[in-house]
C-alpha cells in the first residue's frame, strides 16, 4: 500500500477558525478532516499523516513552515502528497502552493483550486490541479475528482489535462508524432482558413484588456486621489483590514493631513514592513502629493485615501474592489487617481 500524505490548515484540520490561524505547522497520524473522506475513496493507498498548518502561519513564516514540510516528507517519504482542496481561499491557497513548490522535485502532489484563486499561478507547472467551485460548498463534487486523478497517478498511469480534468500546466513535454510540425502546422493553418475546427499545440493565455482613460488636459485644476493595494491603515488597523487575500477595502479621511507619516502604517503580509511603517508615505505618497498641490502643479487632493492588500487576494475581490472603489471616485467627479502597490 502506498503512503499518502495530506495537507489541512487549521479549519480543515478540526482545530479552529481565525482564532487559530497562527497555529504552527503539526504532523499527525492518520487522516484529519477531508483526509478521511479522501482515504475513503483511494485506491492503491492510504493516508498515513495529515501535517496541519494555520493560513496566517504558513504564509508569515514561508521558510519555517517548508522546512518543516520537507522534515515531514523525510520522515514518511509518501509517494503522493495531497493538499486542499483550497477553493477560493487565497491564503490557504497559498499555503498550499507552498507544499507543492517545497516538494516539487520530491514527489507528486496533487491539489484542487478555484481557478481565480491567486496560488494556481503559484504551482500549476509543478502541481496536478482539479479545479473547483470557489467555497468548499463545492466539497462533495471536488473530492470525488481529486480521488479518481490520485488513483491513477498511484497506479503508475498516464494522464493528461483533456482525459482527466486538472488544470492545463504549461509544461513542453517530448511527444512522439507520425507528422512533422510543419506539416501538422499547415494542416491547422488550412483548417483555419475553412472554418473548420481545429486544436492548436500551443494555446495562448487570455488577458483582460482595459482602454486606456483620456489623458487630464487641465491637471493644474485636476482632482487627484490616492488608492493603494499596500495595506496601509491607521495605527492599530481599527477596520481590521487583512494582511493577505484582502476581503474588503478601506478608506479614511486625509483631508486635514499633508502626510501619512506617524499616524499610517502597514498591515501587508507580502513585504518587510520596516520602512512603510517608518513612513507610509513611501507607499502612499500623500506628502508628494501635497507639495504638488502647493506648487500648483495639481489642483487637489481628494478628502479620502483608500487601501486594501494585493498579496493573495484573488481576481475576484480585486476586480469588484476596482469597480466600487472606481465609482466612488467617478461620482465624486475626481480627475485622475495614484494607484500604487508595492
Amino acid at each position: 500500500m502506498k503512503k499518502i500524505l495530506y495537507y489541512v490548515n487549521q479549519f480543515f484540520g478540526q482545530i479552529g477558525g481565525e482564532d487559530k490561524a497562527d497555529i504552527e505547522p503539526r504532523l499527525v497520524e492518520g487522516p484529519v478532516g477531508p483526509a478521511l473522506a479522501f482515504n475513503n475513496l483511494v485506491q492503491g493507498g492510504e493516508v498515513t499523516y495529515t501535517l496541519i498548518c494555520g493560513d496566517n502561519y504558513f504564509n508569515e513564516n514561508l521558510e519555517l513552515a517548508q522546512q518543516f514540510v520537507m522534515e515531514a516528507y523525510d520522515q514518511i517519504k509518501p509517494d503522493l502528497v495531497v493538499a486542499g482542496p483550497a477553493f477560493n481561499a487565497g491564503r490557504y491557497g497559498m499555503a498550499c502552493a507552498g507544499v507543492v513548490n517545497t516538494l516539487k522535485d520530491k514527489t507528486t502532489v496533487l491539489t484542487g483550486m478555484y481557478h481565480e484563486n491567486p496560488a494556481v499561478e503559484q504551482c500549476r507547472t509543478h502541481a496536478y490541479i482539479i479545479p473547483t467551485g470557489d467555497s468548499a460548498a463545492d466539497m462533495r463534487k471536488a473530492m470525488p475528482k481529486m480521488v479518481e486523478l490520485a488513483n491513477k497517478l498511484l497506479a503508475g498511469q498516464e494522464v493528461s489535462a483533456e482525459e482527466d480534468g486538472f488544470m492545463v500546466q504549461g509544461r513542453r513535454l517530448t511527444v512522439i508524432s507520425d507528422k512533422i510540425g510543419a506539416l501538422r502546422a499547415t494542416e491547422m493553418l488550412l483548417k483555419r482558413l475553412k472554418g473548420q475546427d481545429f486544436e492548436t499545440e500551443l494555446p495562448m493565455p487570455e488577458f483582460d484588456y482595459v482602454d486606456a482613460a483620456l489623458p487630464i488636459s487641465d491637471m493644474a485644476n485636476a482632482t487627484i486621489a490616492l488608492v493603494t493595494t499596500g495595506g496601509i491603515v491607521p495605527e492599530g488597523n481599527p477596520d481590521h483590514l487583512q494582511s493577505a487575500s484582502a476581503q474588503k477595502w478601506v478608506k479614511y479621511d486625509i483631508s486635514d493631513l499633508k502626510e501619512l507619516a506617524g499616524r499610517f502604517v502597514t498591515i501587508h503580509g507580502g513585504f518587510d514592513p520596516v520602512y512603510a511603517n517608518e513612513k507610509a508615505d513611501r507607499v502612499a505618497p500623500l506628502d508628494e502629493l501635497t507639495r504638488l498641490k502647493e506648487k500648483g502643479i495639481i489642483g487637489d487632493i481628494f478628502p479620502y485615501f483608500y487601501s486594501t492588500t494585493g498579496t493573495g487576494t484573488s481576481v475576484g475581490n480585486s476586480e469588484t474592489f476596482g469597480r466600487e472603489i472606481g465609482q466612488e471616485l467617478a461620482d465624486a467627479k475626481v480627475d485622475g487617481v495614484i494607484l500604487t502597490s508595492t
